[in-house]
């Protein structure tokens, strides 16, 4: 990861409500939560939150797909990953044993 993309994450994740968002979608993992279903959990109003989806998708760290009339976000989690990688490469003298890393479970189809 380029220190450039690394910063953009990092500034959008540097907001209140982006972070709240963010990790909702990190717990939610591959299936991602619809915007409907966002606004009930943050309790925000649709403009602003669509603005902080916006500035996620733009930072990377959210992707969003259309299911029929419902649009999904999901956290990138190759992204999620670029960016602890990027901030730990250097950590406990390069061995990269100490750095972590983020592997969703896959949910069984119900």
């Amino acid at each position: 990861m380029q220190i450039i993309h690394a910063a953009a994450a990092l500034s959008a994740l540097g907001h209140e409500g982006r972070l709240h968002i963010y990790r909702l979608l990190v717990v939610a993992g591959p299936r991602g939560l619809t915007v409907g279903a966002i606004a009930k959990r943050v309790k925000m109003p649709g403009a602003t939150l669509s603005f902080h989806l916006a500035q996620l998708q733009h930072a990377g760290l959210v992707t969003v797909r259309r299911e029929g009339q419902r649009l999904v976000q999901t956290a990138d989690f190759a992204r999620m990953n670029a960016l602890v990688g990027y901030l730990t490469e250097n950590c406990c003298g390069n061995d990269k044993a100490c750095a972590p890393a983020c592997l969703p479970k896959k949910r069984k189809a119900s």
